[in-house]
C-alpha cells in the first residue's frame, strides 16, 4: 500500500472515529437530561475539545493529501471529508448545548415526561450514522435516503415548540424550564441538519 493510500485510509478512519465520538456526546447529553445526571453533562462539556482536535487533525491530513495532486474523484472525497469534519464538530457543539441545559433543568422538577426529545435524538443520530456510512462506503442511495428524514425531525421540533409555548402562557412559572427545553429541541433539530449536510 502506498503512502498516499495509507493517508487516505487514515482520513476515513479519523472521520469514523470523530463521528463515533460526536454520536457518543449526543447520547450522553440526552442521558444527562433524562437521568438528571450532572456528572455526565459535565463529561460532555469537558470532552468537547477532543472533537476540535479531530477537526484539526483531519484538516491537516486532508491538506497534505491535496498537495499530492490526486485524481478528481479523490479530490472530491478529500474536500468533502473536511466539510464532514466541520459538521461533526458542530454536532459536538450541539451536544454541549444539550448538556448545559440538562444541568440547568436538573435543579428543577421535571415539566413533563421526556418522550419527544429522545425520539428526535434517536432519529437524528440514525440519520448521522447513515450519512457517515454512505460517505465511507460510497453509497449515494443511502445518502439520498437521509435527506427527506430531516423534515420529520423539523415537524417534531415545531410541534414541541407549540406545546411548550402554550405551557408558558398557561403556567408562567414554567417559562424558564420551557425555554431550556426549546433550546434542547432546537439543538437536536440542528444535529439532523448536520446529518443532512453530510448526506448532501
Amino acid at each position: 500500500m502506498t503512502h498516499y493510500n495509507e493517508e487516505m485510509r487514515k482520513l476515513k478512519d479519523s472521520l469514523l472515529a470523530m463521528a463515533s465520538h460526536a454520536e457518543t456526546a449526543v447520547v450522553r447529553s440526552m442521558r444527562a437530561l433524562t437521568e438528571h445526571n450532572d456528572a455526565l453533562a459535565r463529561q460532555v462539556e469537558e470532552e468537547d475539545n477532543i472533537l476540535d482536535q479531530f477537526e484539526i487533525e483531519i484538516d491537516d491530513t486532508a491538506l497534505h493529501l491535496l498537495t499530492k495532486a490526486p485524481l478528481a474523484t479523490d479530490l472530491r472525497l478529500i474536500t468533502v471529508g473536511m466539510k464532514i469534519s466541520q459538521n461533526l464538530e458542530r454536532v459536538g457543539d450541539e451536544a454541549v448545548t444539550i448538556a448545559r441545559r440538562a444541568r440547568d433543568l436538573s435543579t428543577e422538577p421535571q415539566l413533563k415526561p421526556y418522550v419527544d426529545l429522545p425520539r428526535m435524538a434517536t432519529m437524528s443520530l440514525e440519520m448521522l450514522r447513515d450519512a457517515i456510512t454512505a460517505f465511507i462506503n460510497r453509497e449515494p442511495e443511502r445518502a439520498r435516503a437521509v435527506i427527506p428524514r430531516d423534515s420529520l425531525v423539523d415537524d417534531l421540533n415545531r410541534q414541541l415548540h407549540r406545546e411548550l409555548s402554550s405551557y408558558m402562557v398557561e403556567r408562567p412559572t414554567t417559562i424558564t424550564r420551557c425555554l431550556h427545553l426549546m433550546v434542547i429541541s432546537k439543538a437536536i433539530e440542528r444535529i439532523a441538519d448536520h446529518a443532512t449536510n453530510i448526506a448532501e
